[in-house]
């Protein structure tokens, strides 16, 4: 039997069922339904940096592992942030652009990036990435947010860097959000139904909405808010509402918004993706109103999860605000293979250090928990 690698350039070079053969499903974001969507809908668009270059193993016609990927011309919405390596190969005269970057798009969210059934394909999946980067002379290679027992298929070649992120973890004494509540310190408590009774007051109700149920006008209106958000911040929206249509029926049961209606219009929106035990928050929008974004993109999600008894939510990257809401710090971890072996001896010695640095930062976190003491998690 033979084995052979290829780069595609879209996923409809692939049978969906033969991607999604490689993964359990239980991730939303690796499936193939999601990441095509993003390139049929205009989510990826060059000017951004975004060139699909999906990395495929085949044995014979059997794929037998892949690896989601995209050639690179900037660090546009990675959150593994690199801009000091580029910096410092600029000022060295050598480019750091194109890199190949496996990942989701614009998703810091942590799931599988080495698609396959055992960890000899993984192992060869990542001897085929070094030699790619090496055959289309490019500086590096990087695979953000991938699962903790991927970390193992890595060599000593590849660096890995940390970071830290808010994240939700259900206990098992919690049935409800009551529940949830009594076991945090009566600060936090009280902080948190003080919020949570300013949007009541102000007549703000809230809907849940699956793919599936979701009327095109509410679809819309996530659409609005989003487009809002990015605006407000200056930043270039990515995802267009002919995506969020596609989520809709292609992941009808996953995509899951959360709307908060005023007379009986919506007024701001949180949209999520369910995977198999995980909420997975991504975007926000909609009015600034006192206690509004916590309730749409904290405690709604919360309690979505003990309703449908869901383990974990993940509500994005960044903000040490979620940990007075009960969303406690995780690390969450990349491996990088640096092509220039100058440059990867200095980063080695560079990412030791910031690995280092996450981890006191971590442990600090860690003794500001809102939970009392005997109910931390």
């Amino acid at each position: 039997m033979s084995t052979r690698v290829q780069a595609l350039s879209s996923l409809t070079q692939v049978i969906a069922a033969d991607w999604d053969a490689l993964h359990d499903g239980s991730n939303p974001f690796v499936g193939h339904a999601f990441l095509s969507g993003l390139e049929q809908h205009g989510c990826l668009r060059p000017e951004w940096g975004w060139q699909p270059q999906h990395l495929t193993l085949w044995r014979d016609d059997e794929l037998i592992a892949a690896a989601p990927g995209y050639l690179k011309h900037n660090s546009h919405g990675e959150f593994v942030f690199d801009h000091a390596w580029a910096n410092a190969y600029a000022r060295n005269g050598l480019d750091y652009f194109p890199k190949w970057l496996g990942g989701v798009p614009y998703s810091p969210v942590t799931g599988p990036r080495l698609l396959a059934r055992d960890d000899a394909d993984r192992h060869s999946l990542l001897a085929a990435i070094v030699a790619h980067v090496q055959a289309e002379h490019l500086s590096s290679a990087h695979i953000n947010f991938h699962l903790p027992g991927e970390a193992s298929c890595f060599g000593d070649d590849w660096l890995q860097r940390s970071d830290v992120q808010f994240q939700w973890q259900r206990q098992a004494q919690w049935r409800s959000f009551d529940d949830f509540l009594a076991s945090m310190d009566h600060k936090h408590r009280k902080n948190i139904r003080q919020e949570r009774a300013k949007v009541s007051r102000a007549g703000i109700r809230f809907v849940v909405r699956h793919g599936d149920e979701a009327s095109p006008d509410e679809l819309r209106a996530m659409h609005g808010f989003y487009l809002q958000t990015f605006a407000e911040y200056g930043n270039s929206p990515a995802l267009t509402l002919p995506f969020l249509r596609h989520l809709a029926t292609q992941l009808p049961r996953q995509l899951v918004l959360f709307l908060a209606l005023q007379d009986d219009e919506p007024i701001a929106g949180a949209l999520c993706l369910r995977g198999t035990d995980t909420l997975y928050g991504r975007y926000w929008g909609g009015a600034t109103l006192p206690g509004l974004h916590f309730e749409t993109c904290y405690y709604q999600g919360i309690e979505y999860c003990l309703r449908e008894g869901l383990d974990r939510f993940e509500p994005g990257a960044q903000g040490e605000h979620k940990l007075a809401r009960g969303f406690l710090s995780t690390e969450v971890h990349s491996h990088h293979w640096i092509a220039h072996p100058e440059f990867r001896s200095a980063l080695r010695d560079w990412c030791a250090r910031e690995r280092a640095e996450v981890s006191a930062y971590h442990a600090t976190l860690q003794r500001h928990s809102p939970f009392k003491s005997q109910d931390t998690p």
